[in-house]
């Protein structure tokens, strides 16, 4: 997946809006104001920080090279992709999913009521 199929996933999502919060070699992607996934645009290999349960997140570092620990985030809630190294393009959807769903699901009641009338 490179990373305008990436952006393009992550804006076919309710809610979410394409931000540069940090300036503009950093794009942030966030569902109603909460980030989930982020990229730096300057850098050489497409990699990209999103948000992990703390347990799968050990897990997925374990078995794929590709992923380690998030680079300058959180390290027990975020983890950094390689994207462009050989992990599966639907895995990297049920990656990108699953920070969606893992910020929408710690939102108040009543944003993610709102989600929903989207």
């Amino acid at each position: 997946m490179n990373i305008e199929e990436f952006q393009d996933y992550c804006l076919s999502k309710k809610g979410v809006e394409a931000t540069f919060p940090f300036g503009e070699e950093t794009l942030v992607f966030k569902v109603l104001d909460k980030m989930f996934a982020l990229t730096g645009l300057e850098n050489e290999d497409f990699r990209v920080n999103l948000k992990c349960d703390p347990e799968w997140a050990i897990e997925l570092r374990e078995e794929h090279h590709q992923i380690i620990e998030g680079w300058h985030m959180s390290k027990k809630h975020w983890n950094t992709v390689y994207f462009e190294e050989g992990l599966d393009e639907d895995f990297l959807r049920k990656l990108i999913d699953h920070s969606y769903d893992l910020v929408v699901s710690k939102m108040p009641k009543k944003k993610q009521a709102l989600l929903k009338e989207l």
